[in-house]
């Protein structure tokens, strides 16, 4: 009778125990990150082991959780390319070629790291499922599977900082957890109009030794599109909207 007694004390001077709610979690990480309808300037630098680089310069916009497309505006042989994603569907525009073409995810339109799903990420929550949340000092740990085989990733860890909802450290695993490439989140900053998030995001792989990619974002804020803009058709016309 005594244990039961104390047991039931504990419980209720323990008071109520809430257990975190990782898909609601896991939404607000994506809106912290951005927006659901934004542009942004970002620039991508490739490292190479001897210390050689290769930078490109992106202009972005995106608007719900599926449509996403990019132009680029340096280097001169690159300027004029412009990508657009579809939910898994992605695309390849070249000026003097003058038709999209299918790209994949994990091809890369800039080589290095960065693959094309995370040049043309959408929001986490519309690819992956929450699994398994726990809660790691200052930061808590979402365990994510891919919703469908065509995700360019099957698991995801996602360390979350508690206090700004904003991702740390996401580990990109196979289906047999395999680490296929980190990213480190580093360096947050406010962009204006309530956006506060990381300006750096860096990736390394064990498959890619000693090379380094590096996405810098320079601006980014809220913004609305017409559908029509994350057409093929409209492709060779991103530029008309800087």
């Amino acid at each position: 009778m005594l244990k039961n007694f104390i047991a039931l004390m504990i419980i209720l001077f323990a008071g109520p125990v809430y257990a975190i709610d990782g898909s609601s979690l896991l939404k607000e990480v994506d809106r912290n990150l951005s927006p659901e309808s934004y542009e942004s300037y970002r620039k991508l630098i490739n490292i190479e082991p001897d210390g050689r680089k290769k930078e490109f310069t992106l202009f972005t916009v995106k608007k719900g959780t599926d449509k996403v497309v990019s132009l680029f505006l340096a280097p001169a042989s690159e300027k004029g390319r412009s990508t657009l994603r579809l939910g898994d569907n992605m695309w390849l525009y070249i000026p003097n070629v003058g038709k999209p073409v299918r790209i994949t995810s994990l091809q890369s339109v800039v080589g290095g790291v960065f693959n094309n799903a995370d040049i043309l990420q959408l929001d986490y929550s519309a690819e992956y499922n929450v699994e398994k949340v726990e809660e790691k000092g200052n930061e808590i740990l979402l365990h994510l599977k891919a919703k469908t085989k065509t995700v360019a990733y099957d698991r995801l860890k996602i360390w979350a900082d508690k206090g700004k909802k904003l991702p740390v450290k996401i580990e990109c695993l196979t289906e047999a957890n395999m680490l296929i490439k980190t990213l480190y989140f580093k360096e947050v900053k406010e962009f204006g109009g309530g956006i506060v998030r990381p300006a750096v995001v860096e990736t390394d792989s064990p498959l890619y030794k000693g090379y380094k990619s590096v996405m810098i974002f320079a601006k980014l804020k809220k913004r609305d599109f017409k559908d029509e803009v994350f057409t093929l058709t409209f492709m060779p016309n991103i530029e008309s909207l800087r």
